[in-house]
């Protein structure tokens, strides 16, 4: 298999992902700006929405969009649980997380990359809202879910790191603070951090 990414990007947890299953994988460097992969490749041809993460399968197929791409990912080693079996509650507890967070937390992020202090402001009194929801989900519990780490705690790992450069200081919510620092101290998440920094 092989994982598109570009450093920084919502490409992280899907990695967090696959270190945390112990999956090989090839990693493809792609440079956003110019659409080309490490190699030189087109990577519209690769991805036509353009961007990451991506993942090519054994077989050729793609796969893109981070949440369905961690699903599949984790889907592969059940033992190591970081998804509930299909069918379960639980599995659709960690589905509504992965939902909200690429509807409402991912997407709210955007503007601060880019637009004017205005409206930047007007997203982070909305994301304050969206983090309260999670502070409360995570004063319960060490991750989104219970007592197991999952590709939902992956993705959210994956947005909190966006919050020091754009304006978010986190104190605000000591429950996720804690989530942060206790997530990243795990042996996969600090060898997807270091692989993205190649």
């Amino acid at each position: 298999m092989k994982l598109y990414y570009t450093p920084g990007t919502c490409s992280l947890h899907p990695l967090i992902t696959i270190n945390e299953i112990g999956l090989p994988v090839e990693l493809v460097r792609v440079d956003l700006r110019a659409h080309k992969t490490q190699t030189g490749a087109d990577y519209y041809a690769i991805n036509p929405k353009g961007y990451v993460p991506s993942l090519q399968l054994d077989d050729g197929t793609i796969l893109t969009e981070g949440a369905v791409i961690s699903q599949y990912i984790a889907d592969q080693k059940p033992a190591a649980k970081m998804i509930p079996p299909a069918g379960t509650i639980e599995r659709y507890r960690v589905q509504e997380w992965l939902n909200f967070f690429a509807s409402e937390v991912h997407k709210t992020f955007s503007p601060m990359f880019g637009a004017s202090d205005e409206v930047k402001e007007q997203a982070r009194a909305k994301l304050s809202k969206r983090f309260d929801v999670v502070a409360k989900a995570l004063e319960q519990h060490p991750y989104l879910v219970g007592d197991t780490f999952s590709v939902a705690d992956a993705y959210l790992f994956n947005m909190l790191t966006w919050t020091s450069f754009t304006g978010i200081d986190l104190a605000r919510w000591p429950a996720i603070q804690a989530f942060f620092a206790r997530v990243q101290e795990r042996p996969a998440v600090q060898a997807a951090l270091a692989a993205q920094k190649r």
